[in-house]
């Protein structure tokens, strides 16, 4: 396995912000890492970064101990942390090769110019990092992760600041390097993680409490069903949620609604029934699975934004 964490345990006085946990990430999996925002997700991944020395447990990249060997093991990691320290005085190039020389990067100038290129800072390549937006100053870490091609990337909020635009072109790059390395990363935006991984481990109050593939997660609840219902205009959610046997109704994107209930067959009548009497035309209408975020709501009891 690429990442092992084994019985970690994180203590800051009487506060456990990591609350012995395990979990191991392979070769070519993309894991996202999730929990309400002080579940310590960021804890853990300076633990394997080995910025942050764990209280008690061990955690393992590329089977080296990292509280044992801190430089080997990171010489196996491309790290973005949540908090994106960069020079603001240099430019792009120079801060990328001023990098790449710090992991003993063999033709740096080749390896600078293809992480440019890779991430999508080809129009800004000419700048300091301090004239960049937020959104070009994050794909700057990312490069500076890649810079070495490392095995195992850990990537901690990774499309902060980012448009839709850069969101989707910067999942395409996770995609593409999850191929061949090991990526964790964590996100608020469940969208994005539905879509670029297969497997979730979620956390909260520093306990875990899922580690599975998304698709299990999504039908593990028995009390309820979800409709899935399209409609050609838009439709106010409060009507959808008075619908009898109706618990709860989300907006998936767009006119596209989930409506978690106890009988699927009995909502869908009456959705129905609800297009006839107020002439909304309806795309579809099916029986699917919970959303990421309402099986996230269930396991973390945060009903806030995540």
């Amino acid at each position: 396995m690429s990442i092992q964490v084994n019985a970690l345990v994180k203590e800051y006085g009487q506060q456990k912000a990591v609350n012995n946990i395990s979990f191991q990430v392979g070769k070519g999996e993309i894991v996202g890492f999730l929990g309400p925002n002080g579940a310590g997700k960021s804890t853990t991944m300076k633990i394997l970064t080995g910025y942050l020395q764990a209280t008690k447990g061990t955690a393992l990249v590329c089977g080296i101990d990292v509280a044992i060997d801190p430089l080997a093991a990171k010489k196996k990691i491309g790290y973005l942390p949540e908090s994106n320290a960069l020079y603001y005085d240099m430019y792009i190039k120079e801060y990328l090769a001023f990098i790449a020389e710090t992991h003993e990067v063999k033709n740096i100038k080749e390896q600078v110019a293809k992480v440019i290129q890779l991430v999508g800072l080809t129009p800004e390549q000419h700048k300091k990092v301090g004239q960049l937006s937020k959104g070009y100053k994050q794909r700057v870490g990312l490069a500076a992760a890649l810079i070495h091609d490392p095995e195992v990337l850990i990537l901690d909020e990774p499309t902060s600041g980012l448009d839709p635009n850069q969101i989707i072109e910067i999942r395409e790059v996770i995609k593409q390097q999850g191929q061949n390395k090991t990526v964790l990363f964590s996100s608020h935006i469940l969208q994005e993680v539905e879509a670029i991984c297969d497997r979730v481990v979620i956390i909260n109050k520093g306990n875990l409490v899922a580690d599975d593939k998304i698709a299990n997660l999504q039908q593990t609840d028995n009390k309820h069903q979800a409709v899935l219902v399209q409609f050609k205009q838009p439709v106010d959610i409060t009507t959808l949620q008075q619908l009898t046997g109706v618990d709860e109704a989300l907006v998936v994107q767009g006119n596209v609604y989930q409506l978690l209930c106890s009988n699927a067959e009995t909502v869908k009548k009456q959705v129905l029934q609800l297009a006839i009497d107020n002439s909304l035309d309806i795309l579809s209408l099916q029986t699917g699975n919970q959303s990421l975020e309402n099986v996230f709501r269930q396991l973390t009891g945060n009903n806030n934004a995540v």
